[in-house]
């Protein structure tokens, strides 16, 4: 497939992306890989050390989150604190403004109050390791969640976490790009713009699964990429920015839900006819401008972390990585406040 984008993701990305990348067909149950090691996971249950604070009658964990501007996070901070009280814990949820350093200072204090699991969606993939080797330094378990820390900035910190659980995002990327195929046909003239975000490994994901899929049609090119930042307005700024230097896209790859807002509130600001697709907007209708999303679940995601934690207390071993599958919604449908990209 051919490709000149205005911007490329650095070497050092794509290095992280090759190391990072997973494999697909998960049940929402179980795991694909057993018995691999990908992030930093130790995949062993013998080596995962159990804090004194989970013999407490209210084991407390410590959660740390990125922001609450995101419909996403909202939905998670919701399961992990309904789950928790379900179980018998006490949950704290910290949020950072998408501040590493504020992350990193939130961790350090819950830390400190001894938790018996630290669960951690960090703000974005290479700093969020320092979280991990703080916790690992203080014998509490780290259970992550939606972003995939960088293994090379896990090896640098010599830090390990138990356990990855998020969407299976190659195959979220590929649904979109089949989806395209089908809308638009298998050998269809088509220029592509991307609206993503370099520093987060899971959107590296989404877009590395949607151009493999995309290569199926000879004709297609994705002509230009822009960083939406994982924010709405960014991400308008962005698309805007895009479509006018490239005038011929038609078709927008959104990677998040942030950037799917943008580039739909662009495309109508500039009534261009170019067709979004990509990770859902959290309660915004599919049209005919808008006809393919995929959705995550993060309030089920939080909810699932603490029954990780709480089966591993009860003696169980978890799995290294749960990848789950992503909820398709097309023109028509609209995707409730706990479905979002």
């Amino acid at each position: 497939m051919r490709r000149n984008p205005i911007w490329l993701v650095a070497a050092p990305a794509i290095a992280l992306l090759a190391m990072t990348a997973c494999s697909t067909g998960v049940d929402d149950s179980s795991t694909n890989n057993p018995g691999g090691e990908q992030n930093g996971a130790t995949g062993n249950g013998s080596a995962i050390p159990r804090p004194a604070a989970c013999d407490a009658d209210t084991p407390y964990i410590a959660v740390a989150l990125p922001n609450l501007t995101n419909p996403y996070y909202i939905a998670m901070k919701r399961g992990f604190e309904e789950a928790g009280a379900e179980a018998g814990f006490e949950v704290e949820v910290q949020i950072a403004d998408d501040n590493d350093a504020t992350q990193l200072s939130q961790a350090q204090t819950m830390l400190q109050k001894e938790p018996c699991a630290f669960a951690l969606n960090a703000v974005k993939s290479e700093p969020g390791a320092a979280i991990v080797k703080a916790a690992n330094d203080a014998g509490v378990p780290v259970f992550t969640v939606n972003v995939i820390l960088s293994d090379e900035a896990l090896a640098d910190q010599g830090a390990t976490i138990v356990q990855y659980l998020g969407a299976d995002n190659v195959a979220g990327g590929r649904q979109g790009a089949a989806a395209v195929l089908k809308d638009f046909g298998a050998d269809a003239d088509l220029k592509i713009g991307f609206i993503t975000e370099p520093d987060e490994v899971p959107v590296l994901l989404r877009d590395q699964g949607f151009e493999e899929a995309i290569a199926a049609n000879p004709n297609a090119s994705v002509d230009a990429k822009v960083d939406g930042n994982v924010k709405q307005d960014d991400s308008l700024k962005a698309a805007t920015e895009l479509l006018t230097g490239n005038p011929d896209i038609k078709v927008l790859w959104a990677s998040t839900g942030p950037a799917t807002y943008g580039a739909l509130q662009a495309i109508q600001t500039q009534g261009k006819d170019v067709k979004v697709y990509g990770f859902c907007a959290s309660e915004e209708p599919l049209t005919e401008s808008y006809p393919f999303c995929v959705a995550q679940e993060p309030e089920a995601y939080g909810r699932q972390v603490i029954g990780q934690i709480k089966d591993w207390l009860g003696g169980a071993t978890p799995a290294p990585e749960i990848l789950l599958p992503l909820k398709e919604f097309t023109t028509g449908q609209t995707p409730a406040p706990g479905e979002v990209g």
